[in-house]
């Protein structure tokens, strides 16, 4: 059975069309890539699926269970949709870290807050932050645990940012083009992390313009264009063999 499945989304912003119409499933432990270029509704998907944005029309489960559907109200009252995303942990492209907190307190933050408001009984401020330190030495960062992110590379942000969306256990780790704010060699390190994840067999699902990458780490990948998936399948099919002459377009001239 399918950890995710969407189903006919839609996402309109007043007359422009921004995703028509898409469909998929994820397993667990899977990854996938999506790929298009820029304006194609890849960033607004990944909105969506993390209630960011609120779908048209559609209908998107977790694990059986029916998380949005545009036709029942009842889905979508915003004391529902909190819960909701906690399926979901989002890596952004540009961190989104708070400068005032140190790299432990950006992971531990979020779970501190939801003890505090008596969402999680069962957690302890001390076993928050143990495990806080265990994700940011998974990270490489054991000796930046007390760093500001001013004081941290782009690449170490993004790590923390990796380690943040960790610390809350999501069923599904979505990262929106997480190297593009990186110069080459910090994009590199960050491409290790997102590796030795799918190596673990984190479901996840990553928008990125790295087409070598999604080619290595992807066990299926969507092209969308125009708001529409336009070719999905895996790797080496979408890579070696497209079907569509959108697709086949796209990338040669991304190889070019």
């Amino acid at each position: 059975m399918a950890i995710l499945d969407v189903q006919h989304i839609e996402k309109n912003f007043g007359m422009t069309k921004v995703l028509q119409d898409i469909n998929f499933s994820l397993e667990e432990g899977q990854v996938l890539a999506i790929i298009g270029s820029s304006g194609s509704g890849k960033t607004t998907l990944l909105r969506c699926l993390n209630f960011l944005e609120t779908p048209d029309r559609g209908r998107i489960s977790v694990s059986g269970e029916t998380l949005f559907d545009a036709e029942d109200p009842s889905t979508q009252r915003e004391s529902e949709i909190r819960r909701k995303r906690l399926h979901f942990g989002l890596v952004f492209q540009n961190f989104n870290l708070f400068p005032q907190y140190t790299a432990l307190e950006n992971v531990t933050l979020a779970r501190e807050l939801m003890i505090k408001r008596g969402e999680k009984p069962g957690d302890s401020l001390k076993s928050i932050r143990r495990e806080g330190k265990v994700l940011l030495a998974q990270m490489g960062l054991q000796d930046r645990m007390y760093n500001y992110p001013h004081q941290l590379s782009g690449g170490q942000q993004q790590r923390v940012a990796i380690a943040r969306a960790l610390a809350m256990k999501p069923d599904i780790l979505c990262f929106d083009e997480p190297t593009s704010a990186l110069d080459p060699e910090l994009t590199g390190e960050v491409l290790k992390v997102i590796r030795g994840l799918a190596d673990q067999h984190t479901t996840m699902i990553i928008v990125t313009h790295e087409m070598s990458f999604a080619r290595d780490v992807a066990d299926q990948v969507l092209f969308m264009d125009g708001g529409l998936v336009v070719e999905e399948g895996r790797p080496e099919e979408v890579f070696g063999n497209p079907q569509q002459a959108r697709t086949k377009q796209f990338l040669e001239k991304y190889k070019g």
